[in-house]
């Protein structure tokens, strides 16, 4: 488990890149727009419908298995400061499975809207040209699995190594 763990560090630093790609690139594309708009008084077109399509989603999505990776979620300690190690341990696991089951549940229904939306080829009107969306649909349930993944070997990992202590 400990090889699959290391294993999974490859695709969680390929998507947080993925997602920093695309933070530099929403803010090129926004400065040129900006700058178009306002010096030569020519936006450039569909910046907004790719930038809220695209962007916008592989910045938020593609670094969630990176985020699990590095227990960088939210973390509440005003009630488990003085909480002994073991209890909080498993505390933590235990809001490990319920995470995982959310973002199951989560990454189960967006396959589906992917799915349908795949199939509709879904597009955007972005001034006068259509613009397709269905690809950004699966930024979602592939980021979700993939910290669903990680989570799971992770808990498996800690289990093992607390419960052979």
């Amino acid at each position: 488990m400990q090889r699959l763990l290391k294993w999974l560090e490859i695709p969680i630093h390929i998507f947080l890149w993925i997602g920093l790609a695309g933070g530099i690139l929403m803010m090129l594309h926004v400065t040129v727009d900006v700058t178009g708009r306002t010096v030569f008084n020519h936006p450039f077109e569909g910046t907004t419908e790719i930038v809220s399509a695209y962007y916008m989603v592989a910045v938020a999505y593609f670094a969630w298995a990176w985020v699990a990776r590095n227990d960088s979620h939210i973390h509440v300690d005003m009630f488990t400061i003085k909480m002994p190690e073991r209890p909080k341990f498993w505390l933590d696991i235990a809001v490990k499975i319920v995470t995982i089951a959310y973002v199951s549940l989560f990454a189960w229904r967006t396959v589906i809207r992917a799915i349908s939306q795949t199939r509709a080829g879904e597009v955007w009107l972005a001034g006068t040209a259509y613009i397709p969306v269905w690809p950004s649909r699966w930024v979602l349930p592939i980021s979700g699995a993939m910290m669903v993944i990680y989570l799971v070997v992770r808990v498996i990992v800690d289990v093992q190594r607390a419960t052979s202590r």
